[in-house]
C-alpha cells in the first residue's frame, strides 16, 4: 500500500495539484496533518491560494483522505470538505503498522501518543521537514505550499517495501528510512 503524507497546505490549490500529479499519483490513501484551507494570520498568502478550489479538489478525490485538525482549521472549513476534518488526531492500523497523525506535538497529544505507542508518528505545524528514528519513527512532511528552511516537501509511505520517504515536489527522494517492524 502507498500512502501519501502531507501537512500545512494552507489553501494552496496549485501546490495540491502539483503534489497529486507528481508525487501522489499512485497512492491508495492520503494522510494530512492539518492546516488545510486557511493560511493563518502569521503566514503570507501561499502561491495558488484558492481555499474553495482546494476544498473542491479534495472532495473530488476517489481515495480516502484522513485529516488531523490543525491550529488554522475551523469548523466553517468542515462545511466545505466531505471528509472529517476536525479530529484532533488520527490513528490507523495498516498492514501491521500503527500510524498516529497529529498537527502539533504537545502535552495534549503526548498522552494519546503514549496510549497507542505508534510505530510511525506523523506531525506538522512547523513547516520544517523532519524524518528520524527514535522510539518511534518521527515524521514531519514539511509543507508543499509554505515551506520553512528548504524546499516544498511531502512524504510517501510504501508498506510493500517498508519505506518512509521525504520527497520534494518533483518526486526526488530527500531522505528515506526503512521501517523495522
Amino acid at each position: 500500500m502507498k500512502i501519501g503524507i502531507l501537512s500545512d497546505t494552507h489553501g494552496s490549490l496549485s501546490a495540491w495539484e502539483l503534489v497529486r500529479e507528481k508525487v501522489f499519483k499512485e497512492v491508495d490513501l492520503i494522510l494530512h496533518a492539518g492546516d488545510v484551507l486557511y493560511h493563518g494570520p502569521r503566514n503570507p498568502l501561499p502561491e495558488g491560494y484558492d481555499p474553495k478550489g482546494l476544498a473542491r479538489a479534495l472532495n473530488e478525490e476517489k481515495i480516502p483522505i484522513f485529516f488531523a485538525k490543525g491550529n488554522c482549521d475551523a469548523e466553517v472549513d468542515q462545511l466545505l470538505i466531505r471528509f472529517p476534518l476536525m479530529n484532533p488526531f488520527v490513528v490507523l492500523f495498516v498492514e501491521g503498522l500503527t500510524i498516529f497523525v497529529v498537527h502539533e506535538l504537545d502535552k495534549n497529544s503526548s498522552k494519546f501518543i503514549n496510549a497507542y505507542n505508534p510505530l510511525i508518528l506523523i506531525y506538522g505545524h512547523t513547516h520544517k521537514p523532519d524524518l528520524k528514528e527514535e522510539k518511534n519513527l518521527l515524521f514531519n512532511p514539511g509543507s508543499p505550499s509554505l515551506p520553512k528552511e528548504g524546499p516544498s516537501t511531502v512524504g510517501l509511505l510504501d508498506t510493500s517495501i517498508a519505506s518512509l520517504k521525504l520527497l520534494n515536489l518533483k518526486g526526488d527522494i530527500l531522505k528515506e528510512i526503512k521501517i523495522r517492524r
